[in-house]
């Protein structure tokens, strides 16, 4: 059974956002990092480059697979986790704390209102398994 993070919001290709003051960080479910498996490799972007919500953020690449990152809001890249280059397995032990990816400063809040619930996604992530 995969954690959910009741603070954060999230997209159904298992990216969450959790505003913390001004910033909203962006990471993947525990769902995600569980079924992608031993993390290898994260490619972010750099502080400054400008999303739209659906973009492709970046990539991480397990022993399984490599996947794309999604935005899960529009919004400017304020910062990096640079820790994540020389332990991509962070991912695999905290995805919800010291494994997160980037922190964004919002471009259209209004776009949070359309992001799943924990609950909607607890429901939305137990269908595939």
């Amino acid at each position: 059974m995969s954690t959910i993070d009741k603070n954060a919001k999230y997209r159904p290709s298992h990216e969450w956002a959790r505003r913390e003051g001004n910033l909203v960080v962006i990471g993947i479910s525990d769902h995600a990092q569980h079924a992608l498996g031993d993390i290898v490799f994260v490619e972010l972007p750099e502080t400054g480059k400008v999303f739209k919500q659906g973009d492709t953020l970046g990539v991480v690449e397990s022993v399984k697979a490599a996947s794309d990152i999604y935005m899960p809001l529009s919004g400017k890249i304020a910062a990096v986790n640079g820790d994540l280059a020389g332990s991509p397995d962070l991912v695999n032990k905290d995805c919800y704390g010291s494994g997160w990816f980037v922190k964004i400063e919002a471009a259209k809040l209004p776009e949070w209102d359309g992001l799943l619930t924990p609950e909607a996604y607890e429901v939305e992530s137990g269908k595939e398994e």
